[in-house]
């Protein structure tokens, strides 16, 4: 164990030697997860409207006003036919249209089939959808209470009452009642840069010491392979696990997502996803010969794979179904189960055992494949 603990304080010592390393594992999370934090939110309010008014009735105007009062619409423009709005549209002046044709007004009120359409941007897809929705909700809305108004004049008329039945909705949304999809991206971060912190960072330590020789002159000191490779990676999980724990704390404090679990269970399981990050470094430690090419290889080969395809961005249910298959091997998908639980459901070890034992056998895993093929290469 001392001999152990003096390799770890040596690399602390090399850390702190290091001008440009320091940033990079404690201010660089931060930045990453303000910029992050404030970019990453798919929430769509304020959607630019054009109108094109070819009735000019009370109706029409009073259809207006119920796209704008409902604060997901903002009118930026007006225009005489249907022949102007590709222009706003190609110009993105305005994301969606909304045509009301000339007799709308008195179709209303006379109970026949009052048309409206509305035509979207769909080159910006997610606005598009999440637009149009709220279009089809507004006028979902006055369709039903033209209705109700007709039935109202028919039974004074025909001096009978009639009840006129309605359904109303009354959705309850649990975990995240507002919708904000910032809480669904913002601990999706701290994976990320733990992943930073843990996985490319220890690779291009070790393969610096191959650039500079000092790695040789480590392998003739008394030290084990074993004590060799604790020591190297001993100081990444201190600043990973500090990196997680400031984080952490960012994203309760400065975003307002909740930590409704136990923050105990999130550092004992983040610990069991360091074990993998830490492995695969390792792992890339020992396929490369420089800092550029372990940093390229950790980037592009791995990070990026892991974040795209483990759900922390894209739902692993819209992706095809081989992909859905691969993803299993991806320990990050696991970890995003954990977050999301912990963080927004405050589920416990309970409920997230099985993602924990597949953390533990998977670190344990790729730890010792990559323990093996560094003491190989270190023979």
């Amino acid at each position: 164990m001392r001999a152990l603990l003096a390799m770890i304080r040596k690399e602390f010592l090399q850390l702190r030697q290091d001008s440009k390393m320091i940033p990079a594992m404690i201010v660089g999370p931060i930045v990453q997860l303000v910029a992050l934090g404030y970019a990453a939110n798919l929430d769509v309010r304020h959607v630019p409207l054009l109108l094109v008014d070819q009735d000019r009735s009370a109706q029409s105007r009073a259809l207006l006003q119920r796209f704008t009062g409902s604060g997901y619409f903002d009118l930026v423009g007006s225009a005489d036919s249907t022949d102007d709005v590709e222009a706003w549209l190609v110009h993105g002046r305005a994301q969606l249209a909304l045509v009301v044709g000339s007799g709308y007004g008195a179709e209303l009120v006379s109970g026949r089939r009052a048309q409206v359409q509305v035509l979207a941007d769909g080159s910006d897809a997610n606005s598009a959808v999440v637009g149009l929705g709220y279009a089809a909700r507004i006028l979902g809305e006055v369709g039903a209470q033209a209705v109700a108004t007709q039935l109202r004049v028919r039974s004074r008329a025909a001096g009978v009452p009639v009840a006129v039945g309605q359904t109303v909705l009354e959705p309850r949304i649990w975990y995240n009642p507002d919708l904000k999809s910032r809480w669904f991206y913002v601990p999706a971060v701290l994976a990320m840069v733990l992943m930073l912190v843990t996985m490319n960072l220890p690779s291009m330590a070790v393969v610096r010491e191959k650039e500079l020789g000092t790695l040789e002159q480590l392998i003739v000191t008394p030290l084990q392979p074993w004590q060799l490779v604790l020591g190297k990676l001993a100081p990444f999980v201190v600043i990973g696990m500090l990196d997680m724990t400031v984080i952490a704390s960012l994203i309760v404090w400065v975003f307002g997502v909740p930590l409704k679990g136990s923050f105990a269970l999130l550092f004992g399981l983040t610990l069991l996803f360091v074990m993998n990050t830490l492995g695969l470094g390792l792992l890339v430690s020992t396929l490369v010969k420089t800092q550029q090419q372990a940093m390229m290889f950790s980037v592009f080969a791995l990070m990026l794979p892991m974040i795209y395809l483990s759900g922390l961005i894209f739902p692993i249910e819209n992706m095809p179904h081989g992909i859905q298959v691969a993803s299993q091997l991806i320990p990050v998908r696991y970890y995003a189960t954990v977050l999301r639980g912990v963080f927004l459901r405050g589920s416990g070890l309970g409920v997230l055992w099985p993602e924990a034992l597949i953390l533990l056998g998977s670190g344990l895993l790729v730890l010792t494949l990559a323990a093996l093929r560094f003491r190989k290469s270190l023979d």
